[in-house]
């Protein structure tokens, strides 16, 4: 490899070509222009006298030296780029110099830190001095991560010492030629890689094996963001510590001792099974960075090297930490094995959806350290390091650790940092992600024959605030069931409008009567306790009556959407056992033949039969764990699949629901959604309790909802879908949706924060409650309240 690694200038070609790894950083500078988010900066405060001269002679000796750093990129005719070095006798190249005052030091630090390359025509490399007094000096140097990695620092630290100490004498720096330099490692890397149309060069064989051990990857892991994804990522990312300590450290190395892997190996299967836990899935791939230094010629160059390998980990099945540790040994060593083929060219044969906002193939990126460590030794000056204030997100999530070991070579503990896209993670979710992580390591280290099912990621403090103070949300409701209540409402408001459906309204005490003579009607066609009623109405005054006379009757109720097919609506009749069906003669040519009984409610002889019936209640009792109303959702499978709902867990939900929505201020709400979605149980029953009026829309949907808005007084609860929203936007003007509602409860469906956002500035004075619950939490269990003026996400 050396020998190969030696060439001379003579012998290569006019146009060099980037290396695979280069070649993806100048697509990226291509694609997003010039930006500082690969840049490797350090900043080190020099304490004593430094020869200003003397550095910046040593800092031309040193790119001089390594001829990736006097190195631009081009573009051919053809739009391909290539290397075009520079000789430094023709670089117009010095060390930046300014004197600050120590409060504008940090900034200008920063700024330095922050340059953005021109790759086309800057050379990758800049440095500049700054000073803030005799003995307050700090230098910074940046280099673009198209000419060196995280190994390089090491050789150019060591080079620059070298040649500062020749400068402060006045000599030019000894020292041993490169055995090669990074033009001739991006020519033999692809001679050593081969032809990819010959089936047995290194890289065909390798991109074979990448392919098949890549299909059907993740193409976005799923980690607890605090936000949505932006189109474009803005790489700027949240650092925070992470610490191992000393036990846990010599625990984690006696396991790998004896399940024969190493530590990082140990570190991946623990990072993995704390993302799974996290909700990322049994799919969890993770980045890693290798040397790539596959050559001793290589070690003293300054270079990008690096290749990138994607770890997949497989988590499926439940396994322990131990058997994960087997899988994560096999797939590594296989993958160890494979490593000479560029990530860069792998992104390219794979093809992944492309995007600007994640990285490809992989978002989480885990790395264990153990380079040579980076030491600038210039005589009669104390370097130390200063923090750089950006911190640059490459990745969703990235954790860099290095091992400490004791002066007789114990474990000391592991050290290092979670880096974590500011795009997608508060600081404070990337420091609670870093404290799961310790966690989980030290509890699967203590005890490997863990289960992925059994790893808490929850912290004591943790637990408690999630079962215990969240979910500190009991209430005296009382006992009262919703057929009291509303009969409570009809002796205090007997005259105020209950319903309203088209140009007709009732009043609550006409309502109890008409759902009254319904009651004694069902009673006779002998509907009693535990019975269920099945409502094939539409919207109107007729549906509230329906409802509470069924109640009355002593039995349940089943909501059936006039608009379902036939077949649908014979299976939830037969599943459910439904005694008989009130519709309308209108509808009843279109439901399902068969044994199922159907009334029509606006037949001659119903009709003589509820006129002549008592308008006194039966005296039937209501038992609070009895059957209120049976609601069908399409099941997981898509199978209808009937939820059961009774008086005690209705009376639950409606008495909050009228207090937390402010219903008993009145205003009433509208309904226009089927009666088969349980949206609808607010909208009805939420205004019967608290004196409301229920305002019936015959057209439904936004359309219906629009035009019931459109009527002066406004409401005082609407239930709708998040889709609702932007279209009563389109349809309604600003003063319509202003005065719309003074609270409206969502649900459904995700809500999106520009929804939110754009209604509360079109209504300031409403509130929008995002609530969600599957049925069987009868409507809603989780609520949240935004107003406006605060923030949205």
């Amino acid at each position: 490899g050396q020998a190969r690694l030696a060439l001379t200038a003579g012998e290569r070609p006019e146009r060099i070509p980037l290396s695979f790894a280069q070649q993806r950083l100048w697509f990226i500078s291509q694609l997003e222009g010039p930006s500082s988010t690969y840049n490797i900066p350090f900043a080190l405060r020099l304490d004593g006298g430094i020869d200003r001269e003397a550095l910046g002679l040593a800092l031309r000796d040193v790119i001089g030296r390594h001829e990736v750093l006097r190195t631009v990129f081009p573009t051919a005719e053809d739009g391909e780029p290539y290397q075009r070095v520079i000789e430094l006798a023709d670089l117009d190249w010095q060390l930046e110099y300014a004197n600050v005052s120590s409060d504008e030091l940090d900034g200008a630090v920063a700024t330095a830190t922050a340059r953005e390359f021109d790759l086309t025509s800057e050379v990758p490399i800049q440095a500049a001095l700054f000073e803030a007094g005799p003995d307050k000096q700090v230098l910074v140097i940046v280099m673009h991560h198209i000419a060196g990695d995280g190994w390089s620092t090491a050789p150019l630290a060591r080079d620059l010492s070298t040649a500062y100490a020749a400068r402060s004498e006045g000599k030019a720096p000894e020292w041993t030629p490169l055995p090669a330099q990074y033009a001739d490692y991006a020519l033999w890397q692809r001679e050593l890689l081969g032809d990819e149309a010959d089936p047995d060069s290194v890289i065909a064989r390798q991109v074979t094996y990448w392919r098949k051990t890549l299909a059907d990857i993740p193409e976005e892991l799923e980690l607890p963001f605090d936000r949505s994804r932006p189109a474009v990522a803005s790489h700027i990312g949240h650092r925070v510590p992470l610490v191992v300590q000393a036990d846990v450290h010599a625990r984690l190395v006696e396991v790998a001792r004896a399940e024969g892997v190493t530590t990082f190996m140990v570190l991946q299967a623990a990072l993995a099974m704390t993302l799974s836990r996290l909700g990322a899935g049994t799919d969890i791939p993770i980045g890693s960075a290798n040397a790539g230094r596959t050559d001793e010629a290589l070690d003293e160059l300054v270079g990008f090297f690096i290749n990138t390998l994607v770890m997949r980990t497989d988590l499926s099945g439940d396994p322990t930490f131990r058997e994960v540790l087997g899988r994560v040994r096999e797939a590594s060593l296989s993958a160890l094995a494979h490593q000479e083929v560029p990530f860069e060219r792998l992104v390219e044969e794979l093809a992944p959806s492309r995007s600007m906002s994640r990285h490809p193939l992989f978002q989480v990126q885990l790395d264990l350290q153990n380079n040579t460590e980076a030491i600038l030794d210039l005589p009669g000056v104390r370097a130390g390091g200063v923090a750089v204030a950006k911190t640059a997100a490459k990745f969703d999530l990235e954790v860099r650790v290095s091992e400490a070991f004791d002066e007789q070579g114990a474990p000391a503990g592991v050290w290092g940092s979670v880096v974590a896209a500011a795009d997608l993670f508060d600081r404070e979710t990337v420091e609670g992600l870093g404290e799961r992580l310790v966690r989980v390591l030290g509890l699967l280290v203590a005890d490997p024959r863990t289960r992925l099912s059994a790893v808490n990621v929850l912290g004591a403090d943790e637990r408690r605030r999630v079962l215990v103070d969240w979910n500190d949300t009991a209430a005296d409701l009382g006992t009262v069931l919703v057929p009291e209540l509303f009969a409570a409402q009809v002796g205090r408001t007997p005259d105020v409008v209950a319903v309203v459906g088209g140009d007709e309204s009732v009043s609550y005490a006409e309502l109890d009567a008409r759902a009254s003579r319904l009651a004694q009607y069902l009673v006779g066609q002998g509907i009693g306790a535990e019975s269920l009623v099945g409502l094939c109405l539409p919207r109107g005054i007729d549906t509230v009556v329906a409802i509470l006379a069924t109640w009355k009757a002593g039995a349940g109720y089943l909501p059936i959407d006039p608009e379902y097919p036939a077949e649908r609506i014979g299976f939830m009749l037969a599943d459910s056992g439904a005694a008989l069906t009130l519709t309308t003669e209108e509808i009843l040519d279109d439901l399902p033949a068969g044994r199922n009984r159907f009334v029509a409610l606006d037949g001659a002889l119903v009709r003589m039969q509820l006129v002549a019936a008592s308008a006194e209640s039966p005296t039937v009792g209501v038992d609070p764990q009895s059957l209120a109303y049976v609601i069908y959702t399409s099941g997981s499978t898509g199978r209808p699949k009937g939820v059961a709902v009774t008086h005690k867990g209705l009376a639950n939900y409606v008495s909050w629901a009228a207090d937390a929505y402010r219903m008993n201020g009145g205003g009433g709400a509208p309904l226009h959604s089927s009666l088969a979605f349980d949206l609808t149980v607010t909208s009805v029953l939420v205004p019967l309790v608290t004196g409301s009026a229920v305002v019936a829309s015959e057209a439904g949907g936004a359309e219906g909802l629009a035009e019931l808005i459109r009527e002066p007084g406004g409401f005082g609860l609407v239930k709708a879908v998040p889709a609702h929203l932007p279209l009563l936007v389109e349809m309604l003007d600003d003063a319509q949706v202003a005065s719309s509602a003074r609270t409206w409860v969502v649900g459904g469906e995700a809500l999106q924060g520009g929804v939110v956002r754009d209604w509360l500035s079109r209504a300031p004075e409403s509130v929008i409650v995002n609530e969600y619950g599957p049925t069987e939490t009868v409507v809603g269990c989780c609520v949240f309240e935004i107003s406006a003026g605060q923030e949205v996400g």
